[in-house]
């Protein structure tokens, strides 16, 4: 979980440093929409690295070397995809808004 929060403000903060270099040569709706995109990719980063996490606790969870996972690991790994999913859509339509102020701003 640590690494999850230290990963997301160090992505925070390259968002943030890309986003000021783009600004030297950008109008201001494609920073706005540059800004957007960094934060998608943010989102879906977060996203991957705590169901990364989950993935990993669920693994602990049945020390077992059968085969077979337990109950416990199944359910885990169902909530690390579910997380992984709807980190993706909220990026897929953080992407989508990115395009849209592009497209109006031309």
């Amino acid at each position: 979980m640590k690494n999850t929060v230290l990963r997301a403000l160090a992505l925070g903060g390259f968002a943030a440093a890309s986003l000021s270099l783009s600004a030297c040569n950008s109008s201001p709706t494609e920073q706005k929409a540059d800004a957007i995109e960094n934060t998608a990719d943010a989102v879906r980063e977060s996203s991957d690295a705590t169901a990364d996490a989950m993935e990993t606790k669920a693994d602990a969870l049945d020390p077992k070397m059968d085969g077979k996972d337990s109950a416990a690991e199944k359910a885990m790994d169902h909530k690390a995809d579910a997380v992984r999913a709807s980190g993706e859509a909220k990026a897929d339509a953080m992407d989508k808004k990115a395009d849209a102020v592009r497209k109006a701003g031309n």
